[in-house]
């Protein structure tokens, strides 16, 4: 013991001079030798202490590996934002609150990992959403498929009638359209749920378990396989008897009679009695059914804006209207393992040591799959107009520079690779007027939209995701593909102005007012006074899309 101490104390102190070695040598001996005194003790204390205080840094040190945040911001030191509170909040894994604690983080890795490759919230949520959608995820837990209360309303399905005592009521999410439209929809469906106190269950269709990991805790979203109208769900249509709309047009609804479920006919083919579900008048009549049966392919939320019944609740919720999607996205859509590993896998290898990135999302909606010159005219049109991409010098071969130059990563999305081989050569032909370094890249070109494929959804899913992880981002005109990338990124995009005749625009893009999304087929009526009105001219906070004069769409006052 004595020559262990004598070394601890020479290596707290190598370089004290040999009196003061010996004076505390002699210290340790008397602090090690009995008869132990009161001073003795206090002695053999001080040492002991020393000891473990080196054991304990050395255990430190050893043990203790660079925190995610010191990661975090390698990865990110080049990504910037505008916005105070989403620096703060960019190495939180819940995201300010946003998401609930307790997954576990294995089975779903971007849950919490999407702060560490990607980018905070785009500002903080309210404390009263946060608040409402712990209260939504204890109710999903004791509503829940096979809970009790669950069961129970699936056991009065045959008798046509419930009971005023149920517990529970549900929103059923019918799996319809393309990718990017279930993404909207599904969000719109869940605030839905969440302004009328329902549970959202969500038909997993044949590729929804493959995309998305469940965003609550302790109880699934998913319809059960044994849900007793399975096999209907996806034949419903605006003729079925249940279907909301038919009932009002055959006057069929009666005060005396609540149904089992009423089907909701939101598509964007819906007629002017489907669309009577935005008036407080038949939410009345809706809020007494247990099951509600929903099928859209519109982003509907800017008109639930329009709707008395619902402003107060929407105002505490959302007090920045333009960050709707954004805080709803980023708490409900989580890809799965194997799409994350496709984001993380091209984002370190592509994107992650640049100063910037660039996402250019290109969409035509063309029969002919392209590439189109005037497409091309355009992109380019607008990056160089403005400054998204640097001009290149096409009369030297060399650019010299001084110091190291700025780097730029271009993400390209399309259908087709004829726009990015275009970009790619222009810069690797010649150099840029600025001396920046640029880098273009595209994940996949599947020549056309396969809906139905769970890897090009996969894909297509991770695409979205890797867009919304840019710093500019490019979009085009009416793409739900684009308007999903730019809510989870919390990014204002410059938006393509959609062709025509084949002809590049001019000017050829806008900067979007909002990163909110477009409701492509809205009501023009007024409920109130039962006529046709402008619903993008009644409230500051609703207005008319940039990229669709009819659509409607949220934006801060």
């Amino acid at each position: 013991m004595n020559m262990l101490i004598k070394r601890v104390i020479a290596i707290k102190n190598p370089r004290a001079d040999n009196n003061k070695l010996s004076d505390l040598e002699t210290l340790a001996d008397k602090c090690a030798t009995p008869p132990l005194t009161l001073m003795r003790l206090m002695g053999f204390f001080v040492v002991s202490f020393m000891l473990f205080s080196v054991l304990f840094s050395l255990s430190v040190v050893l043990r203790d590996p660079p925190s995610d945040a010191a990661t975090f911001f390698q990865l990110n030191q080049g990504l910037g934002s505008d916005d105070f509170d989403s620096v703060e909040l960019l190495n939180d894994k819940l995201l300010g609150g946003l998401l609930a604690d307790g997954f576990h983080e294995k089975s779903c890795l971007s849950r919490y990992q999407s702060p560490i490759f990607g980018k905070g919230l785009s500002g903080k949520p309210s404390s009263y959403l946060i608040s409402r959608l712990r209260k939504y995820e204890a109710r999903h837990k004791q509503c829940g498929p096979y809970t009790e209360s669950y069961n129970k309303t699936v056991k009065e399905f045959g008798s046509g009638q419930f009971s005023d005592s149920l517990d529970c009521k549900y929103v059923v999410w019918i799996s319809f359209s393309g990718l990017g439209n279930r993404i909207l929809t599904l969000v719109s469906a869940f605030l839905y749920a969440l302004l009328t106190d329902r549970v959202l269950l969500v038909d997993p269709g044949v590729d929804m378990t493959d995309l998305f990991c469940e965003p609550f805790p302790d109880a699934s979203w998913f319809v059960p396989p044994d849900f007793p109208l399975n096999s209907h769900i996806n034949s419903f249509n605006q003729e079925s008897n249940q279907c909301h709309g038919k009932m009002l047009k055959s006057k069929s609804i009666t005060n005396s009679t609540v149904p089992s479920f009423v089907y909701l006919h939101l598509a964007h083919d819906y007629d002017d009695h489907d669309k009577l579900f935005f008036c407080d008048e038949e939410q009345l009549f809706l809020q007494n059914i247990p099951w509600l049966i929903m099928k859209t392919d519109n982003y509907f939320i800017p008109s639930l804006f329009l709707m008395p019944s619902f402003e107060q609740e929407l105002n505490d919720l959302f007090p920045k209207k333009e960050k709707v999607f954004h805080f709803l996205g980023r708490y409900l859509l989580h890809p799965t393992n194997n799409v994350w590993g496709l984001v993380v896998r091209y984002y370190n290898a592509y994107l992650a040591k640049v100063d910037e990135r660039i996402g250019i999302q290109i969409r035509v909606f063309d029969t002919d799959p392209g590439p189109f010159q005037h497409v091309l005219d355009q992109v380019l049109a607008c990056t160089l107009k403005e400054s998204i991409l640097p001009h290149v010098n096409r009369e030297q071969n060399l650019n010299p520079s001084s110091g190291t130059p700025k780097s730029k990563a271009v993400l390209i999305t399309s259908l087709s690779s004829g726009y990015f081989e275009k970009v790619r050569d222009m810069y690797w032909e010649y150099p840029t007027e600025t001396g920046e370094v640029v880098g273009i890249y595209q994940p996949s070109h599947e020549g056309y939209q396969q809906t139905q494929k769970q890897f090009h959804n996969q894909k297509a899913w991770a695409e979205m995701y890797l867009l919304s992880l840019t710093d500019v981002l490019v979009t085009s005109s009416w793409s739900t593909f684009g308007y999903v990338a730019q809510g989870l990124g919390g990014l204002k995009p410059w938006i393509l102005y959609k062709p025509e005749n084949r002809t590049a625009p001019n000017p050829p893009c806008q900067r979007a007012m909002s990163m909110e999304p477009c409701f492509h087929a809205p009501p023009f009526y007024d409920c109130m006074a039962k006529r046709g009105t402008d619903t993008g001219a009644l409230v500051p906070h609703v207005r008319h899309c940039e990229d669709m004069s009819w659509g409607l769409k949220l934006v801060d006052n």
